[in-house]
């Protein structure tokens, strides 16, 4: 294999953790190919300067998540047929967001001492006068994938809560939509778990992930639900159409139909 340089490896994230993410973008911007012979651990070793341990334990979560396949006497190769791990999309609309949770079924997380008032800043909203907090997490085949911490407006949650009960809040919120949900927006960014959160998801301590803020607000500004939602970076996806013009054409027909 051409020798090159190691992509940068630094913070807190487990090194072996770090040089699995390096090869992983390898596979998946096609730098290396399927069926293609990949590096040997000791020229990954020499690479990333990294110990024999780590850069095997890299090289074996990748196994395990079926993008290489070791051939005993040959070499590690990439696979002939790579399965895309990344199927929750997260979406940009409110819309497209709530069909792709509607259905879900949240696994509650008893919490001892939960937060009485979710953080705010002041561009976000006024906090109402109490609040109900849930957690739980997002499965998928029996697997986790999300942590979801949710601050729902007390009054909105005790009238409903059987619903919020048995659907994701979002999900339960949507049908208040145009009564009590005036307004709604969500960032991402990217984080690492911490112990809690490994432990829920099943990653390393520090494995990467993407935290979303959902911040819904009534019309008068007062905030009825803040969900901070925690994702295992492994399984997602941000996918955005920049040439959509579908919602500038539905203003071009209005104007013409006024016309």
């Amino acid at each position: 294999m051409q020798k090159r340089h190691a992509d940068g490896l630094t913070g807190h994230i487990p090194a072996y953790i770090q040089v699995a993410s390096a090869l992983r973008r390898r596979i998946e911007t096609g730098e290396w190919l399927p069926g293609e012979k990949i590096s040997t651990l000791e020229e990954l070793e020499e690479e990333f300067k990294r110990a024999r341990v780590t850069v095997r334990q890299a090289v074996g979560l990748l196994e395990k998540e079926g993008l290489l396949t070791r051939q005993q006497g040959r070499g590690t190769f990439v696979a002939e047929h790579v399965n895309d791990k990344r199927w929750l999309t997260l979406e940009t609309s409110w819309d497209a967001m709530i069909r792709s949770i509607k259905d879900n079924v949240p696994r509650f997380i008893n919490v001892k001492e939960p937060p009485p008032f979710p953080r705010l800043s002041p561009e976000e909203g006024h906090l109402a006068d109490e609040y109900g907090f849930l957690r739980s997490l997002q499965l998928r085949d029996g697997m986790p994938y999300a942590v979801v911490s949710v601050h729902i407006k007390r009054s909105v949650l005790e009238k409903y809560r059987d619903e919020f009960m048995k659907h994701t809040a979002l999900a339960v919120l949507d049908q208040l939509r145009g009564s009590v949900v005036k307004k709604a927006h969500q960032t991402m960014t990217i984080g690492t778990a911490d112990p809690e959160v490994a432990q829920l998801l099943g990653v390393s301590l520090s494995a990467p992930t993407a935290e979303c803020r959902c911040i819904v607000t009534s019309d008068n500004d007062e905030v009825i639900y803040v969900g901070e939602i925690t994702y295992r970076s492994d399984c997602i996806r941000l996918h955005m159409d920049l040439l959509d013009t579908t919602e500038a054409q539905d203003e071009a027909l209005e104007e013409n139909g006024k016309a």
